[in-house]
């Protein structure tokens, strides 16, 4: 059983029992921390919204620890232009300490439930917005592509053919 949560912008495969280095967490050491499920692996794969807020993913944090030093080095040749300087990242070092879903089938039934209403909002919302007597744009005007300029080539034309004439 994993999870895949979301923390920091950046995603991360844990199970439980796993500790990993993430993004600092404002949270003080020794805290618990909910992670942001993205999916849910056991038996079966979870990963669409309704399923997904059944799932919880808990974090104890560890310790709060700098990364190691990053070199970044300018120069431009024929300059003397030469620049160092560092950086360290803030991060934090967490402890998955549980991973657990909740009442799965009972939240897709009415899930299940709502889906037949949802579809019939949408359409009688399209219909009061329209007025009585006009209709709706239809898919064949919005996609009709713009008419050419024929006018610009028979300037041209007429340019040459007036040069044409000229040394006659």
């Amino acid at each position: 059983m994993y999870a895949i949560v979301k923390t920091g912008g950046k995603q991360y495969r844990v199970e439980r029992g796993q500790r990993l280095l993430v993004e600092r967490l404002p949270e003080a050491e020794g805290a618990d921390v909910a992670l942001e499920p993205i999916l849910y692996r056991s038996d079966d794969a979870v990963f669409d919204k309704a399923g997904l807020e059944s799932v919880k993913v808990t974090a104890k944090v560890v310790a709060h620890v700098r990364g190691e030093k990053l070199r970044v080095f300018k120069f431009k040749p024929k300059r003397g232009y030469k620049r160092r300087t560092g950086h360290r990242q803030d991060l934090t070092q967490i402890e998955v300490t549980e991973i657990t879903q909740g009442k799965t089938k009972a939240a897709a039934k009415p899930a299940a439930e709502k889906a037949p209403a949802a579809e019939k909002a949408p359409a009688a919302k399209a219909a009061a917005k329209a007025p009585a007597g006009e209709t709706a744009p239809t898919a064949k005007a919005a996609t009709k592509a713009p008419a050419a300029k024929p006018a610009a080539k028979a300037k041209e034309t007429a340019k040459v053919k007036e040069e044409s004439t000229d040394g006659a």
